[in-house]
């Protein structure tokens, strides 16, 4: 289901208007199941469980891998990544990564390809130029280091490799607010890859970028990038002082969500808190941990809160969900980006 911004086309569902409730994506049904989503600026990329990909929205810079630079309605199949099966995905507020689980005798690794496209400007596509790409294209400077995830933010783009190795995460892109992790100093611009620091050794399970900022999950919580309401841009990872267990992050453009592992959630950044700073429990969100309800607050101009108005919420409320979707066997997930958010329910 689909809801708020629709001018780029990144609803899906045929026509530009907004939405100020869930609406059912049927289009996609055509495709079966879809296992996860990423949402970027204006386009979304949508993975199916046989690895293909499927993108639409925004595509002025070439952000769909279409082959050219125009926007759709309507989801269609990359079909420069048909020979793969894409594992991981991640759109930025102008351009898209995928990673591959495997390749063709035409790579000289087997497995964890990273394709980049859509806009370069910044370097974020890591081809060692600032050009864009209207098709996604291997990153070659991993073509003998397996990667496993990838993130995309605004301006940069983050690389987790695969295995245990010692140097595990990459950047390169925008560097001006210290999303990178790849000095203790402003440094602009980098097209070409470059290692993040402070995260050698450490075994991580995530990353995360959106905005100016990042992250790093490896039972411990790492964040480096913008600062908030006067905190200091952080040019390296910083180990965050929260002192109980994360098992999931979720950055938006101006703040941070950590899920606890007894299923609380927290709030890093935001209404003048500071992206590292001490995080705050949401209220009213512990009492629904096991109905399968979702709850949204925050900005909701364009309707992307799934409330059917356009205010404004400080405080977490319900959506109401078609009764169809609310069943007993399935789980639904929210991806909330810059102005529309789609809800993916999942039967188990």
């Amino acid at each position: 289901m689909g809801l708020g911004a629709g001018t780029d086309g990144q609803l899906t569902t045929g026509s530009l208007q907004d939405e100020l409730s869930p609406r059912f994506i049927r289009s996609l049904s055509a495709y079966g199941p879809i296992v996860s989503l990423s949402c970027g600026g204006a386009h979304v990329i949508a993975l199916t469980p046989g690895g293909r990909v499927l993108t639409w929205g925004r595509g002025t810079s070439g952000q769909l891998g279409h082959g050219e630079s125009v926007s759709t309605s309507q989801a269609h199949i990359v079909k420069e990544l048909e020979g793969f099966v894409i594992t991981h995905v991640s759109a930025g507020w102008n351009h898209s990564g995928f990673v591959s689980a495997n390749q063709t005798d035409c790579f000289s690794s087997e497995t964890g390809a990273i394709f980049t496209c859509g806009d370069g400007s910044f370097g974020q596509l890591g081809h060692d130029d600032s050009s864009s790409q209207l098709y996604p294209r291997q990153v070659s400077y991993f073509a003998s280091k397996p990667v496993q995830q990838v993130a995309c933010g605004m301006r940069h783009t983050l690389l987790l490799l695969a295995g245990n190795v010692e140097k595990p995460a990459y950047g390169f892109g925008s560097g001006k607010r210290g999303q990178r992790g790849i000095s203790t100093d402003k440094v602009k611009l980098t097209s070409l890859p470059q290692i993040t620091l402070g995260l050698e050794k450490i075994k991580i399970s995530s990353i995360h970028a959106k905005g100016d900022h990042s992250s790093a999950l490896s039972g411990s919580l790492y964040t480096w990038g913008r600062g908030f309401c006067g905190a200091l841009d952080t040019y390296i990872p910083c180990l965050s002082d929260v002192d109980f267990p994360i098992s999931k992050v979720a950055l938006g453009w101006n703040h941070a969500l950590l899920l606890s592992r007894q299923g609380y959630l927290f709030m890093l950044g935001g209404d003048c808190h500071g992206v590292l700073s001490d995080p705050q429990q949401t209220p009213s969100t512990a009492d629904i941990r096991d109905s399968g309800s979702i709850m949204t607050w925050g900005w909701g101009e364009h309707g992307q809160l799934g409330l059917g108005n356009t205010i404004d919420q400080t405080a977490p409320q319900v959506v109401g969900l078609h009764p169809n979707s609310a069943c007993a066997n399935a789980t639904p997930r929210l991806y909330c980006v810059s102005g529309f958010s789609f809800v993916l329910i999942t039967r188990i």
